[in-house]
């Protein structure tokens, strides 16, 4: 099967045809995976950092596909770990592919909705009119929907693939919930330390802002939540 069919039958999550895949050595699948990771994450995230400007475009399309390899790669070991110790029968390179299959799902899905994002783009307030922060919000809001939406889909394929490979429906959603709560953590902090993706109004263009790996995102968080109670 051809890398092309091979993305249309992930996409539709065709879960006993994508199962035998975890089982093979041939490295093209999990390459083909990669480029469309960069592809598709580049594109949407080139779009969405339109909006401040040019540059700040240029600088989200590097960051966005690097962040997700960036989870793949520092939850490897522990997703691998816990797949086993779990009962999957998954071995730690049978649970990258599933993760990373996981994230193309999501990069196409991003990559679909990249016309839509445009279209908001264009019809949102702009950086140098009075409502800047108007315009600012709206895009943080659809990038925030736009990514939970592609999140959702990838994960409920995954969720199947798992069903697929494990003994059982419950040693699946065990496996299942273990990668997502992990992924979801580690790439929440992975998101501030890469910060910017859209860029405040107020700031200047940087890849990074100064001093990445200064606070957390979790302590951010919590400390918004007595802003928003007072």
């Amino acid at each position: 099967m051809n890398p092309l069919h091979r993305l249309k039958t992930l996409c539709r999550g065709d879960s006993e045809r994508i199962a035998p895949w975890l089982d093979e050595r041939e490295p093209r699948w999990p390459v083909t995976c990669v480029m469309t990771i960069i592809a598709g994450c580049a594109l949407y995230g080139g779009v969405v950092g339109l909006w401040r400007a040019p540059q700040q475009a240029v600088y989200t399309a590097i960051k966005m596909p690097l962040l997700i390899f960036l989870t793949c790669g520092c939850n490897a070991l522990l997703n691998g770990l816990l797949a086993q110790v779990l009962g999957s029968g998954l071995s730690f390179r049978q649970s990258s592919l599933a993760i990373l299959m996981s994230f193309t799902i999501a990069a196409l899905v991003l990559a679909a909705l990249s016309p839509v994002a445009f279209f908001i783009y264009l019809n949102t307030p702009a950086l140098s009119s009075a409502s800047r922060s108007v315009g600012h919000s709206i895009t943080l809001l659809s990038d925030v929907l736009f990514i939970a939406f592609a999140g959702l889909v990838a994960n409920r394929r995954l969720l199947r693939l798992l069903e697929q490979r494990c003994d059982s429906a419950s040693t699946a959603r065990r496996v299942f919930w273990s990668w997502l709560a992990g992924n979801l953590f580690l790439g929440a902090q992975l998101s501030w330390v890469l910060r910017p993706f859209i860029g405040s109004p107020e700031m200047a263009i940087q890849f990074l802002r100064d001093e990445p790996l200064r606070g957390n995102f979790y302590v951010t968080v919590f400390n918004a939540f007595p802003t928003l109670i007072n």
